[in-house]
């Protein structure tokens, strides 16, 4: 889930239309256009976009990151004014972002690669690659309250009886990856159900609270190789060494401005 957060230019592509409404909303103002301006409304939006798309609020590191595809977005937006590549485009700023970026990527080339790198970044982002631990589980969903002590004592219930004479529902979860039980769960219940006696209820605590659950089945993790995936590493390889280039470039860009953050940008 972190991934997607580490290059702003890759993820402004994602993010970038529900950002663009904030850009002109800010743009509209009569600034110095060599000063950057990160205020409370640009949080704002950035947290309402990520409540939007997580169903959470972003930390810390995720903020940054957010902001830093608002600072990209606007160093783009103010040196494709400066070019003109915004004749003919009735100012409609997510155009100009686009064109100003395609002209960034004119300037870059890919450097050549060889088999040895290509090994070495391969096994520098195996968690892309290797094929994660599975896990089927069952959850026996409480009515009513859902304290610890009220799930602990319902799951000594479950060892006499069964969900249906409970009053309570059965969810079956099948193939849940190591990493969605992470983002869904916590990493505390992730790391409880994996030590878990298969075919035994616990009460296991849970980001959103105490669940019952019953561990069915672990399907063990899967090492990638190299060889078999060789085309699709090339592919990642090229589109992450070209994503680093294109923000070193906006970097570079960003450098004639003076960014400051306004009162309320935290």
């Amino acid at each position: 889930m972190h991934k997607w957060m580490r290059e702003p230019l890759v993820h402004f592509l994602v993010l970038g239309a529900a950002l663009f409404a904030l850009d002109a909303l800010i743009a509209g103002r009569e600034d110095d256009p060599r000063v950057i301006s990160v205020d409370a409304k640009v949080d704002g939006e950035a947290r309402q976009v990520f409540r939007n798309a997580r169903g959470r609020e972003p930390n810390e590191d995720e903020l940054y990151a957010l902001r830093r595809v608002w600072l990209d977005n606007e160093v783009l937006y103010r040196e494709g004014l400066a070019l003109g590549v915004d004749k003919g485009d009735s100012a409609i700023r997510e155009r100009v972002i686009f064109k100003m970026l395609s002209v960034v990527e004119t300037g870059l080339k890919l450097p050549p690669v060889g088999e040895d790198l290509l090994r070495e970044w391969f096994e520098n982002n195996r968690a892309r690659y290797d094929e994660p631990a599975r896990y089927d589980f069952h959850e026996a969903v409480l009515a009513g309250e859902r304290s610890e002590a009220s799930v602990r004592a319902f799951v000594e219930t479950l060892h006499k009886g069964v969900p249906g004479e409970l009053n309570a529902g059965l969810r079956v979860f099948k193939g849940r990856p190591h990493p969605t039980l992470v983002q869904g769960y916590g990493e505390a219940f992730a790391k409880a159900l994996e030590s878990a006696p298969a075919g035994r209820w616990q009460a296991l605590a849970t980001r959103e609270g105490w669940r019952a659950v019953q561990l069915a089945s672990v399907t063990p993790p899967r090492p990638a190789e190299f060889e078999s995936l060789r085309g699709v590493v090339l592919q990642d390889w090229t589109d992450a060494v070209m994503a680093g280039q294109r923000t070193a470039a906006v970097r570079a860009l960003a450098k004639k401005y003076t960014i400051k953050a306004e009162a309320g940008a935290k």
